[in-house]
Formats: structure tokens, C-alpha cells, sequence
């Protein structure tokens, strides 16, 4: 009975219908005009559509199953041995670093409008280093594994990432002043929304969402993201905002005469939990066990990947502009 319960649990806990049953128990239904009851109806909305997309798959036939059954066993592993560190995480920097803040915000619509802004500057400086530093790209190489998209990918993280994001975008956010209620609100919309943004092809064909391209950060954005294109490597840092790709220079629009081929550059087996989650941490150790000198050591586990001891390097930024001038030298 006990494996019973537990499975009945970690179920509940992956459709996040947990405090909606709580509420409903309660039986005091007004309580769902109040903001804990809409979160607690909007929590299971991205699950939900992340089975209804998986049926969806099976119907045209593009189940992208691999994809899927790599993603459960790391939703399953980050679940046994990274629980609960990301939310020690954050709650060890607003309590050290609140005191430290410049000032202090309020709930207020405005103060959230700058909450916003400066949590996707956080957002944008942690990601930006998850791409140009190598040991942080070991970390976030396993969200960029999937040669498919689809909503399970954004269960595709190695269990250190949270803390290290986290980590960044509290004290980003906290020494900017973004009182710890604020912040928290903040985190639920971006969280709802960046899970949203890896909705697959099968259950939405074009993710540019009409005029919102122009706006916000939307699926089609983020599809280029993960794209391992020449054009596409390391562009779309953003979230929601994009504010930040615009300021500094790596905002991409999907082009529709260019396919997107999903995945990371190097050669692995996306269908292989080990590959797929340490596979950039065994290559790294290679590069370093092999490097001479301490000096070419540690610039393999700080410079971008790519960064070669020979100087052949083949870092993102000399693809993707080797591809930028050979297309200009066609026109």
C-alpha cells in the first residue's frame, strides 16, 4: 500500500493538481476567486497539456517517444536527488542578501513591471553563461539534448541547474530590490510561461502567435533556441521579455526557408539517459585530462565550448559568423 500511495502522490504532485484537491476538500468554493485558487488551477494546466500533446503525437504518428522516455527518467531522477535544493537555494539569498538591497520595491503594478525587467536581466545573465562558460554548459547541455521539442523537455535538466539559475536570478533580483513577495509571483508567471514556450509542432504547428512575435518571447523564439542551425546557436536568451536579446544583440526570428535541427553539436545518443546527462561532463574530463599545462585545464572548464587548446576553435560565435559572412559574400 505504501508504493501505491507514493506513486498516487508523485502523480498528483506531476499533474500539480495537489492544493486544487486540498481546496476542493475543503469545500469552500469561493476560495478559487482568490489568487492561492488560481494558482492552484493553473499549476496543472501545463501537465495536462503535456499529455494532451504526447496523444496528439500518437494520432499524426510523431510520437517522438525516444524524447519522451529520456525526459521521464530525468523528471524521475532530478525527483529522488535534487528535491529541494533549488528552493533552499533561494531562500538562503533572500535572507542573506535582502538587507543589502539598493531599496525596496512593493506590490504594486509598477514595481512589478521593474520586478520583471530585472528578473529577466537575472534570467538572461544565467542563461547567457549556461551557453559561454563550459563548465556551466555541462549543466545545461541535457535541456538542449532533445532532437525533438515538445513540452517534456522542460523536465530535461541536470538537478545542479535550478540551484545555479536560482542562485543568480534571486540575487540579481533581490540586491535590485524585488521584495521576496513580488519576487515569488514573478518566478510562478515565468515559470508557467517559459514551461509553455517548449510546446512541440504537434500541438502547435507555427509558434510565432500572430502579432505576440513582435512583442514577447513565444514558442517560435525558443525553438530557435534549441536549434543547432549555424544562424540559430546561441540566440534567444530571454524568458518572456526579450527585451534583453534586443540590448545586447541576440535576438533571432525563426526564418521559414531554414529548417530547425533540434539537438547539440556534438555526437551523442539522444535516447541515452547517461549520454544525455553527463555525456558534456565525460567530454569535458577528456578535454581537460588531455590539455597541457594548468593554465589550458582550467580555460576548458571556464572558456565557451568549442574552446580548443590548438586554437581550432569552433565555439558558436565563430560558426555562427562564418555562416553570417558566407551569406553575405552569396548576396
Amino acid at each position: 500500500m505504501d508504493i501505491i500511495g507514493t506513486l498516487y502522490d508523485e502523480v498528483v504532485g506531476f499533474l500539480g493538481i495537489n492544493q486544487a484537491l486540498e481546496l476542493l476538500q475543503a469545500g469552500d468554493y469561493n476560495v478559487f476567486s482568490t489568487y492561492d485558487g488560481v494558482v492552484s488551477l493553473i499549476y496543472p494546466l501545463i501537465p495536462l497539456l503535456l499529455i494532451l500533446e504526447f496523444i496528439l503525437g500518437l494520432v499524426y504518428k510523431k510520437p517522438n517517444t525516444k524524447v519522451y522516455k529520456v525526459n521521464f527518467l530525468i523528471y524521475i531522477f532530478n525527483r529522488f536527488i535534487g528535491r529541494f535544493i533549488a528552493i533552499a537555494m533561494v531562500t538562503f539569498i533572500i535572507g542573506w542578501l535582502q538587507p543589502h538591497a539598493l531599496f525596496q520595491t512593493k506590490m504594486t503594478w509598477y514595481w512589478f513591471i521593474y520586478g520583471y525587467i530585472v528578473w529577466e536581466f537575472g534570467h538572461f545573465l544565467y542563461h547567457y553563461w549556461g551557453h559561454k562558460v563550459r563548465l556551466f554548459w555541462c549543466l545545461h547541455s541535457t535541456h538542449h539534448a532533445p532532437e525533438q521539442m515538445n513540452l517534456s523537455v522542460t523536465h530535461a535538466h541536470f538537478f545542479l541547474e535550478a540551484p545555479y539559475a536560482d542562485a543568480i536570478r534571486t540575487t540579481v533580483c533581490i540586491l535590485l530590490g524585488v521584495e521576496p513577495v513580488l519576487l515569488f509571483l514573478i518566478m510562478f508567471i515565468d515559470g508557467t510561461y517559459g514551461a509553455f514556450i517548449h510546446v512541440g509542432e504537434n500541438m502547435m504547428k507555427d509558434g510565432r502567435m500572430g502579432f505576440l512575435n513582435k512583442i514577447i518571447l513565444t514558442p517560435s523564439h525558443h525553438r530557435v533556441h534549441h536549434a543547432r542551425n549555424p544562424l540559430y546557436m546561441d540566440t534567444n536568451f530571454c524568458n518572456l521579455l526579450n527585451i534583453w536579446d534586443k540590448v545586447f544583440g541576440t535576438y533571432q526570428d525563426e526564418q521559414q526557408d531554414i529548417e530547425i535541427e533540434y539537438g547539440i553539436t556534438r555526437k551523442m545518443d539522444s535516447g541515452n539517459f547517461l549520454d544525455v546527462y553527463f555525456g558534456e561532463f565525460v567530454a569535458l574530463f577528456k578535454d581537460v585530462a588531455k590539455a597541457p599545462g594548468i593554465k589550458n585545464k582550467l580555460f576548458y572548464i571556464i572558456m565557451p565550448p568549442g574552446w580548443s587548446h590548438t586554437g581550432e576553435h569552433l565555439t558558436s560565435r565563430l560558426v555562427r559568423g562564418a555562416y553570417l559572412k558566407e551569406q553575405l559574400a552569396k548576396e
